[in-house]
């Protein structure tokens, strides 16, 4: 992307909105004509109450993070952070693996598919209360069930985005605008092993599944999972042990056991206290970007337990 002297914007209103993210904000959804791709902007309404700017907010973050799973996948988002995700052998599977990290925070959420929506995932997706659920396509039996929830708003994109494009992305400041080119990828490069113990395939392959979800969640990003489910998330806080903290509540609430689990942070860990608290729930391996100064104590603490740890030599920071 270069960042060129002048910012030509060309945005077309698609619709005016009841109001912002409060009844005293005035809103409209604007959509960018250089940009044609699936996605929520651009996906059709086939049923439900008329969307709000936070339903297309919070649509639009459980879409793209489902985007990047190419096995079944379920995202459950909640105020624009995953509060559940799941693989699963099908659509079904990984929407009652997701749903069971965090029940509560699910109330009233928003719930994306990577594939068509069938009848079978419809039926359990009735029994819930959701503000919206998105998904590429969807199929005239699955219809007339979700059919029974009125209210449900349900949106249609046509596909799947291409997960590595390249675009801009545009966030407004007082007086100003914030232009960068998007997170259009999760690893760049091996993963290093950084502790004496190398993790095993099914570990690998949990940090992978966790270090993706964090590119998704608000930073400070904390993500705890087993067999490519979350088991636990902690995200937006100030301080990275809280996350790791809150994290772990969640689990424990949703009666999810961490023992033999993986935790995913967003960024470098500067203090080892992140990885004493990923050992006193039963994490056995950390996947972390690296890069603090003070990486050598964690892998210290980390070599005392036995756990493995992985550096990507990525971050995703997320604001």
């Amino acid at each position: 992307m270069e960042c060129n002297e002048h910012l030509n914007l060309q945005a077309k209103r698609k619709m005016a909105l009841r109001y912002g993210e409060n009844p005293h904000q005035e809103a409209a959804l604007y959509l960018d004509q250089s940009i044609d791709r699936p996605c929520v902007a651009r996906a059709g309404q086939l049923q439900g109450k008329e969307l709000s700017y936070n339903n297309i907010a919070d649509a639009d973050a459980a879409f793209e993070c489902v985007a990047e799973f190419e096995g079944p996948a379920v995202v459950i988002v909640k105020h624009m952070n995953p509060c559940g995700v799941a693989l699963g052998k099908d659509p079904v599977d990984a929407c009652k693996k997701a749903l069971a990290c965090d029940p509560v925070s699910a109330f009233g959420g928003i719930v994306a598919v990577n594939r068509a929506l069938d009848s079978t995932l419809a039926e359990e997706l009735v029994k819930l209360f959701l503000e919206v659920v998105i998904a590429p396509s969807i199929d005239d039996d699955t219809r007339a069930i979700l059919k029974k929830k009125t209210n449900l708003r349900i949106l249609i994109t046509g596909g799947m985005p291409d997960r590595a494009a390249e675009e801009i992305t545009v966030r407004s400041v007082a007086g100003g605008f914030l232009v960068q080119s998007r997170d259009n990828k999760v690893f760049d490069g091996e993963l290093a092993t950084v502790t004496k113990r190398t993790p095993t395939a099914e570990e690998l392959e949990d940090m992978q599944f966790a270090f993706t979800v964090c590119k998704h969640v608000k930073s400070n990003a904390i993500v705890y999972a087993k067999d490519n489910s979350t088991l636990g998330i902690g995200a937006g806080q100030m301080s990275r042990i809280y996350s790791a903290k809150i994290a772990a509540i969640k689990a424990t609430d949703a009666h999810l056991s961490l023992e033999s689990s993986v935790l995913a942070s967003d960024a470098f860990m500067p203090f080892p206290d992140v990885v004493e608290e990923a050992h006193k729930a039963g994490v056995t391996a950390i996947i972390q970007p690296g890069g603090s100064k003070n990486d050598q104590a964690s892998i210290d603490v980390a070599d005392t337990y036995q756990m493995a740890m992985v550096f990507t030599g990525i971050r995703h920071f997320r604001h």
